[in-house]
């Protein structure tokens, strides 16, 4: 694009040249010769008037007296009836002279000659000066073509590295503008696809971390339950244990459907009415045996047959985080409460640890805070599904560390 760019514009600049160029090189030409045999023509005018005033007054007509009528290196012959010419000067050489003959009334006649080198040197200058200016001209199209190829090449290129970058997963936006609009415009395409792209990415990563977070534990939960079934030779606990293993892949596919709704649309919500008892229950149930290798206990209390509204998938994901949490920071027994608080249900979960650091306690849900070297989602995960279903998540209390999940409730008629 560069040398189509320099070779249009050079081109432009010959066409004028010749255009320009040609016409008035002739004309000078002319105006030139023109100028020499008016030179010539004027000095024979000179030499016939003092000829003529001589013969007028009857003086005899001298060389010497006519030889300052005309300039050195001109050639003069006067040519009066019945005497021999008067030459002055010698006659030029080298080619076809200019030269002007003029007459008089009694039979006198002038010839002045000028050397045809003189006026060839005089259009050869011209020339030559016209072929400079010309050549000067090519030489400042070439460069004005040189730094508008570069100004307009140099936006395209750095656009088809921005376009390059965000094929190759680099999606952030450059934010540059170069004063053209039509450029100017494709820039700003690219970087609203930029930035487009790099909300999809995030989007993306998140899910994924959000995803292999919040299935671990019940991936782990299923797979003690299938041990629990390999281990066993009892029908009545296979029984038992497999309809416990379906229960948890039902709350597994809930929690992926309602991580790939969330991620979708935010805003939308499948809160129902149900209740809240069973799904306590279910989850004292499945994280009471962890607690126990640990060594503690789980214990509920509070209120019980209390409707919410909201996901029951979602609510028992973020009750085994907030569970998971107390086993893995904290200490002591784990007690899970229920109780009723205005419209809303409130279940809490608290342990006898050490609690947040008071550094984190306002920071606790946000994404890779965490206290430990953990990774810091899994609040943030539990916040976002309590948020979905016009819940919240709070922490209550920093030492002993109490985190409460406020529920819609459902009231009677």
């Amino acid at each position: 694009m560069k040398r189509r760019m320099i070779n249009s514009l050079l081109g432009v600049v010959l066409v004028m040249v010749v255009v320009f160029c040609v016409p008035l090189a002739l004309f000078e030409k002319r105006t030139i010769e023109s100028a020499a045999q008016d030179r010539a023509g004027a000095e024979a005018v000179r030499v016939l008037g003092m000829v003529e005033n001589r013969i007028a007054a009857g003086e005899p007509v001298r060389t010497d007296d006519l030889r300052g009528q005309i300039t050195d290196g001109s050639y003069a012959e006067v040519r009066l009836p019945g005497r021999a010419p008067i030459v002055i000067g010698s006659p030029p050489s080298g080619g076809r002279p200019v030269r002007a003959v003029q007459g008089g009334g009694r039979g006198e006649q002038v010839v002045v000659e000028h050397s045809r080198s003189d006026v060839e040197h005089e259009i050869g200058t011209m020339l030559l000066t016209l072929g400079v200016v010309a050549l000067l001209a090519v030489q400042a199209a070439v460069a004005l073509a040189v730094w508008q190829a570069k100004r307009l090449t140099r936006p395209l290129n750095d656009l088809a590295e921005t376009a390059e970058r965000l094929g190759s997963g680099d999606p952030r936006p450059r934010h540059r503008r170069y004063g053209a609009p039509e450029l100017d415009r494709v820039a700003e395409v690219l970087d609203a696809s930029a930035e487009r792209i790099a909300r999809m990415l995030t989007a993306e990563r998140r899910l994924a971390a959000d995803a292999s977070h919040q299935l671990r534990t019940p991936l782990t939960a299923l797979s003690m339950r299938l041990e629990e079934i390999i281990a066993t030779e009892d029908p009545e606990t296979v029984k038992e244990e497999a309809a416990i293993a379906l229960g948890q892949v039902e709350r597994l596919t809930d929690v992926v459907q309602r991580l790939l709704t969330n991620q979708r649309d935010p805003r939308s919500t499948s809160a129902v009415s149900f209740d809240l008892d069973e799904v306590v229950k279910q989850q004292a149930e499945e994280w009471r045996q962890a607690l126990r290798g640990a060594g503690r206990r789980l214990e509920v209390e509070g209120l019980h047959g209390l409707e919410a509204v909201g996901t029951p998938g979602a609510v028992a994901q973020v009750l085994a985080t907030l569970i998971e949490n107390s086993l893995m920071h904290g200490g002591g027994t784990v007690v899970v409460s229920t109780r009723v608080t205005g419209t809303s249900v409130v279940v809490e979960v608290r342990d006898e640890g050490p609690g947040v650091p008071p550094e984190l306690g306002a920071r606790v849900f946000e994404r890779t805070v965490s206290g430990r070297n953990s990774t810091g989602i899994g609040l943030a995960v539990a916040r976002d599904l309590a948020e979905a279903d016009g819940g919240r998540l709070e922490l209550l209390s920093l030492r002993p560390p109490v985190f409460a999940l406020f529920l819609g409730r459902q009231l009677e008629d």
